[in-house]
């Protein structure tokens, strides 16, 4: 075990890159034969405004959509976009499950979880496998939603073992090295 286990968070503005931020990074450490476990959230778009947001296995593949501004459910979330009403059973079904499959897989070095963020947060089984994430001793990437109170990611954020990088207009294709680097150093001298 890695008693300096990276685990860092990415943040910033909506809209600002932080999953393709991750997604690069992921593709990068990839190429570099590194085992990535854990999940994804994509937006939806009709005529470029966001309708929905799918959720998905990012070793499986497996996705299906766990928000959107037409479902009728009781968690919901505001937006600038408008309301999106949340499938917690989704997010549990598909997130939740590839989160824990990626801390318990041997094969998986690395898991990432893209967003600890408002919709997500409606699901308590979701939390708890955040947190299992970050207690295990694999690296983990996690892209934070920036300005949420949210007891989860005031907890994430206060944690010593957890670097959170901002991502901006101005770094954003730049970051994704520096977190690539990161990262390597520690798994390079770790795995080989």
């Amino acid at each position: 075990m890695m008693d300096d286990t990276p685990k860092i968070g990415i943040t910033g503005l909506p809209n600002v890159g932080k999953t393709s931020t991750l997604i690069k990074i992921v593709e990068k450490l990839q190429a570099d034969q590194f085992t990535v476990g854990g999940m994804v959230t994509t937006a939806i778009r009709v005529d470029d405004k966001r309708t929905g947001f799918k959720i998905k296995d990012w070793r499986s593949g497996e996705e299906e959509i766990f928000a959107a501004l037409d479902f009728d459910t009781k968690f919901k979330v505001e937006t600038d976009e408008g309301v999106f009403h949340v499938k917690t059973d989704v997010i549990e079904a598909i997130g939740v499950k590839a989160i824990r499959e990626a801390i318990a897989a041997e094969e998986v070095d690395i898991i990432i979880i893209d967003e600890v963020g408002k919709m997500e947060m409606h699901s308590e089984t979701f939390c708890d496998a955040v947190k299992e994430a970050l207690d295990c001793d694999k690296p983990v990437i996690m892209t934070l939603h920036k300005k949420s109170r949210n007891p989860l990611l005031q907890d994430i954020r206060r944690r010593d073992d957890v670097r959170i990088l901002e991502v901006t207009p101005v770094n954003k294709n730049l970051l994704p090295y520096k977190i690539e680097k990161l990262l390597k150093d520690k798994l390079d001298s770790y795995y080989y």
